[in-house]
């Protein structure tokens, strides 16, 4: 199935081709420019093959509710984390329960990262444990 249409393509005509694409009608209310870019993306979909099964399958347990957050990995007492900021190296050794950073004890990598920059950070994220989202 080809489908073309441009800013000038009536609202019935993007519904009709909506459920076409999707074997379902689209949701009430919803508007011509987001009903073209559902559209367009389905088509794309079609032709390309879509998303990886990998990120549907992600998707799948997050709409489903059964997702957690990614988990940063687990630390081993006796690693040390090194991360350079504004030019100077920031270490921290891993003990059991705790972070040791300057000499001084902390509970999370989160409060050694809100030391070094002075802004709330993800401690896992600052020191690269964690992807940005």
């Amino acid at each position: 199935m080809t489908t073309h249409f441009s800013g000038k393509t009536p609202r019935a005509e993007l519904l009709k081709q909506f459920e076409q694409l999707n074997g379902a009608p689209a949701p009430p209310g919803v508007s011509v420019s987001l009903l073209s870019a559902l559209i367009a993306y389905e088509t794309q979909a079609a032709r390309k093959g879509g998303l990886p099964s990998r990120v549907r399958k992600q998707l799948q347990l997050i709409a489903t509710g059964a997702s957690t957050p990614a988990a940063a990995p687990s630390l081993r007492q006796g690693s040390r984390l090194v991360r350079d900021w504004n030019g100077k190296a920031h270490v921290v050794d891993v003990g059991k329960g705790t972070f040791v950073y300057n000499g001084q004890s902390y509970r999370s990598l989160s409060a050694i990262a809100r030391e070094i920059t002075g802004a709330r950070w993800s401690g896992p994220r600052f020191f690269g444990l964690r992807s940005p989202e």
